[in-house]
């Protein structure tokens, strides 16, 4: 499902179904079982399942099989010369990753096809984003806009961090869906464009950033401040997730 709407040039792997909260899983790295040591089963159990993608995954780029650690936000940390994003909800699990030489980031994210809980739009979209959801849901479509909008900014949100070292947060990100399976994002100067699919009760959504020609200035606004960011060389072989998507 997710590799329906990724580039060619990024492999990608995911599983479908109740995870299983079994043992530390056979292709866990000690390492990685640091990590979740002390964590309850389920959360542990999301982790073997992401890793076990992401094992498949690397594999599709012709890698072998590493440990897969976590960054200081509990990001995924790929071997030199690779990007990827894992992501995870009920019954789905998926990982894509990309050599840098290709892709110089990427961001994807899956949600269950549902609305979002009271309350939360508010804090995940703007008023021109909800007037738009609003428009659309009353023309009878059978996506939930505001999951697949806030699923979007995640995406997003998991590209944005490995290439400045800045969270991201919902206000700082505009967002525009196309119905037809593609989104324009806005932030900080800087226009991305993604792909979405919603299908069997889910939705996922993917974005990548092309190779990156040489280092460039991007303008980062956190915290009401604004901060000039130069991105160093070594954003080119790392790849994170922030705020919630942290610790996949």
């Amino acid at each position: 499902m997710i590799a329906d709407i990724l580039p060619r040039a990024v492999a990608a792997a995911e599983s479908i179904g109740p995870t299983p909260e079994q043992g530390w899983g056979p292709g866990l790295f000690p390492a990685e079982q640091a990590l979740v040591r002390t964590a309850g089963p389920h959360r542990r159990a999301e982790f073997i399942a992401g890793r076990a993608c992401a094992r498949t995954a690397l594999a599709g780029l012709g890698l072998p099989a590493a440990p897969v650690l976590a960054g200081r936000a509990g990001e995924p940390r790929w071997p030199a010369g690779v990007t990827g994003s894992i992501t995870h909800c009920a019954g789905y699990r998926a990982c894509a990753v990309a050599r840098t030489a290709d892709v110089a980031a990427l961001g994807i994210d899956a949600e269950p096809d549902v609305g979002l809980a009271g309350g939360l739009i508010e804090s995940v979209a703007d008023r021109a984003e909800r007037a738009w959801i609003t428009r659309q849901a009353s023309a009878g479509s059978a996506v939930n806009w505001d999951r697949l909008l806030f699923s979007a900014k995640e995406a997003v949100g998991k590209l944005w961090y490995p290439l400045t070292g800045h969270w991201l947060g919902f206000g700082q990100l505009a967002v525009f869906l196309d119905p037809a399976g593609t989104f324009d994002a806005r932030v900080a100067g800087s226009r991305l464009t993604g792909r979405w699919l919603a299908r069997d009760g889910l939705i996922v959504t993917a974005v990548t950033w092309a190779l990156l020609v040489s280092r460039r200035d991007l303008v980062i606004s956190a915290a009401g401040t604004t901060a000039l960011a130069r991105l160093p060389a070594a954003a080119r072989r790392c790849a994170g997730q922030p705020r919630r998507w942290a610790r996949r």
